[in-house]
């Protein structure tokens, strides 16, 4: 599928889809989302039990189950989870309040309640298939993602990216990943004088499970005791990480950090759509010039579009104390929203960058350091934040 906006186009991969029950408005919606581009439906049954031999083989992404019950349907659920591990998404007809309350208590991607515009079923859809079903016995606390992204290049966004990383691992003291996912000419690495073995391309397109042990042996360490997952060395290798490579890459890092912080290309593609699906924190870079006031702005709408909530956004104005004509109250009230975090502009940015050194560490005293020291800081979960990881956030 391909989302238009006014400055980019998002394109996704087809979710596998396989349809069972019944319910009012089930046929419509199934015979909507059988010409929508962005679903390839493998099939439908009137029961779980007539569709075993469909079910069966992992090749399914998502299954939906039509029920007119106003309880969970404990015995199709049972028979669907016995062929496969895809997540499944009940759908019902008008208020069904118990089958609400009993699905959030089951393993229940997501119910939905007929009708429902077809772009709203898609998103979720798209949201259970690329989260899939996760195994039992996981850790009680999983590690918060926090997505640094600018819809303009020049922003500063790396660098922010990288010491905001390294502080929280040094300074905090945290177990800390930095995902580089500016898939093309990612710079993560270069900026933390590391040159990596291996890369995030290495990492998914290594043949076997994708597990904990298996990202352990990817990841590059750096001094201050950051783990970093670099981009691919070749531009070409960007497009093998996919969607739902870097999804189920998310999840599994959840288990073993505390703090996972992704640098982002300014593109909403698709491997950016799967991280801010997990997202806890945005910081959404601004710098005081109107073209990227203009590019921010419209990835606000961008944002709202997407249902992402706006209380998970943070806007960082970088160089906040530049003399450029422009003053910080004037970026809140052309994008309507306070500024969290302001960044000076610092000599010891460049210098560090030259050096492959973060400024937090090479330079402490800094007022930039002082300044992201305080930002990395805040974006660390408490304890009890931390234990609510993973928490989805669209919309029914």
């Amino acid at each position: 599928m391909r989302l238009d906006t006014d400055t980019r186009t998002l394109t996704r991969e087809k979710v596998r889809l396989f349809v069972t029950g019944d319910c009012e408005g089930l046929s419509e919606l199934r015979q909507a989302l059988e010409r929508h581009g962005e679903i390839e439906l493998v099939g439908a049954s009137e029961s779980a039990a007539e569709s075993v031999a469909a079910l069966r083989g992992g090749h399914l992404s998502v299954v939906l189950h039509g029920t007119r019950d106003s309880r969970l349907p404990q015995n199709e659920l049972a028979t669907i989870r016995e062929h496969t591990a895809a997540p499944v998404i009940l759908l019902a007809s008008g208020e069904s309040s118990a089958l609400l309350e009993e699905a959030l208590a089951a393993d229940v991607a997501d119910v939905l309640l007929l009708p429902q515009m077809t772009e709203n079923v898609v998103f979720a859809i798209r949201k259970a298939g690329q989260g899939g079903r996760r195994p039992p016995g996981g850790h009680a606390s999983r590690g918060r993602i926090v997505t640094v992204f600018s819809p303009k290049g020049g922003t500063g966004k790396t660098v922010i990216a990288t010491n905001t990383a390294a502080s929280i691992a040094k300074n905090e003291g945290k177990r800390a990943l930095l995902v580089d996912l500016d898939l093309q000419f990612g710079d993560a690495a270069i900026m933390l004088g590391i040159e990596p073995e291996k890369t995030i391309y290495d990492l998914v397109v290594a043949p076997g499970e994708l597990d904990n042990e298996k990202v352990a042996g990817y990841v590059t360490r750096h001094a201050c005791g950051l783990d970093i997952l670099p981009a691919p060395l070749r531009p070409e290798d960007a497009e093998l990480v996919t969607e739902a490579k870097l999804a189920q890459l998310l999840e599994v890092a959840r288990d073993s950090y505390d703090v996972i912080v992704v640098d982002t290309s300014p593109f909403f593609h698709g491997p950016m759509l799967a991280t801010l699906d997990r997202t806890d924190e945005l910081l959404l870079i601004c710098s005081l010039d109107v073209p990227t006031l203009k590019n921010v702005r419209l990835a606000l709408q961008t944002l709202d579009l997407l249902s992402f909530p706006s209380e998970r956004i943070r806007l960082v104005l970088n160089r906040a104390n530049s003399k450029v004509g422009m003053k910080p109250g004037e970026v809140e009230g052309a994008l309507e929203r306070k500024v969290r975090f302001e960044i000076p502009s610092d000599r010891a940015v460049p210098i560090s960058v030259n050096r492959g050194t973060p400024a937090v560490l090479s330079d402490a005293r800094a007022e930039f350091s002082r300044a992201v020291r305080e930002m990395a800081k805040a974006v660390v979960p408490a304890e009890a934040d931390a234990a609510k990881g993973g928490r989805r956030w669209f919309g029914r």
